[in-house]
């Protein structure tokens, strides 16, 4: 079995997933803002897609240089297909804990 993916880790690697492939920090940020509504660190983004990287779960390449970065060029990301399996069986252990539980919860302390 895998490491579990942590909750912000699966955030990063599912919003690459809805932005699509070769995805870079800034869009990510705004993805994970837009649908938590609550604030990321850049910084905390790209510490993740290292480590992402660093576990396999991500691949990366450098863009193009661009004028609007003063010819600089971005690393693009891309989720890769142990990335997307790791995501699926995070899902499937939460499922399985939530399995059988009432969606509003009662009965909990």
């Amino acid at each position: 079995m895998r490491e579990a993916l942590g909750e912000f880790e699966q955030m990063v690697l599912l919003s690459i997933v809805q932005l699509g492939d070769d995805v870079y920090g800034v869009p990510i940020v705004d993805e994970i803002e837009r649908r938590t509504g609550r604030s990321v660190s850049p910084a905390a983004v790209y510490v993740t897609l290292r480590r992402l990287e660093q576990k396999g779960l991500l691949s990366s390449s450098m863009s193009d240089p661009t004028p609007e970065r003063g010819g600089k060029a971005r690393r693009c990301v891309r989720v890769t297909a142990s990335g997307l399996e790791s995501l699926r069986e995070s899902r499937r252990v939460l499922d399985r804990m939530w399995k059988g539980l009432d969606p509003g919860l009662r009965g909990t302390k």
